[in-house]
């Protein structure tokens, strides 16, 4: 059965209040960010317990900015910065830690293949892979292909994609940008949609603030989840919507759960959620 997840961006409420949303919505993982960790004092224990109580699992820890490629005054601070962040990582319960393409406008980028050969060694060495993500507005890699191409080149086994549709539809790019990466090295896929129709002004801030759920806006999903029917890792949503984040966690993600049943029966009947 298809691993269904939701982003905790989007719930409001205290961690141990997120997840126990996810979970009575059905979803059977959530994508954890360090901010989640901070609520609890930086605990990962105290998450692992909150997670193995819900018995619900992890997408992937996020999220390390701006590690690739990073120039010679940041790159110490930032191997340590991801040290860090894969020890935590491991010590609560994940299984992968979401890496996007880097933003920094001081970004290198003849270090990229080196630096991320380092990360997806160091994350190998702790039995965790890694997750590298074209942003619409990386500096230098900011759509999928592009870092499927650093993949390839790093050529680690546990170094693989992040498919996101609003880093494609964004920034009007099609579906066609899937072809040709392997199924199995797309490590996850977040959904979210937006209402194209409207001045799309700072792309930045649209994203982090005024993204849909599935169904509600104009991205073409539809065609991004054919291209995904032989796709069989998980599957959700990641969504930063302040008006949603400011309600009721529960019910925002029952909204949320509804939102992919709408969606995902156009894929194959084993990814159906059951009502």
């Amino acid at each position: 059965m298809q691993k269904l997840f939701i982003n905790t961006i989007l719930l409001g409420g205290t961690t141990a209040e997120k997840i126990e949303a996810a979970k009575t919505a059905g979803f059977d993982q959530i994508e954890l960010w360090r901010q989640d960790l901070e609520q609890l004092g930086n605990d990962a224990a105290a998450a692992a317990r909150l997670l193995d109580q819900a018995s619900i699992g992890l997408t992937d820890y996020q999220v390390l900015l701006d590690f690739d490629g990073a120039p010679d005054s940041k790159r110490a601070a930032k191997r340590a910065e991801a040290v860090s962040m894969l020890d935590t990582a491991v010590a609560v319960g994940a299984t992968t830690l979401l890496v996007p393409a880097s933003t920094d406008f001081a970004c290198r980028p003849e270090r990229i293949v080196e630096d991320m050969r380092w990360l997806a060694r160091e994350a190998g060495q702790r039995g965790l892979r890694i997750a590298h993500e074209g942003m619409a507005w990386s500096t230098v890699h900011s759509s999928l292909p592009a870092v499927w191409k650093v993949v390839q080149e790093v050529g680690e086994p546990n170094l693989g994609v992040v498919v996101d549709a609003f880093h494609i539809f964004a920034r009007c790019r099609t579906a066609a940008d899937l072809d040709g990466i392997p199924r199995d090295r797309i490590f996850l896929v977040q959904l979210s949609d937006l209402d194209t129709e409207l001045n799309p002004g700072n792309l930045v801030e649209i994203a982090r603030h005024h993204r849909l759920l599935p169904g509600e806006g104009s991205f073409p999903l539809a065609s991004l989840l054919e291209k995904l029917s032989d796709y069989h890792g998980p599957i959700g949503l990641e969504v930063f919507n302040d008006a949603l984040k400011s309600q009721n966690p529960l019910e925002v993600a029952a909204k949320a759960m509804a939102s992919l049943k709408r969606v995902l029966p156009s894929m194959k009947p084993d990814y159906a959620v059951e009502a």
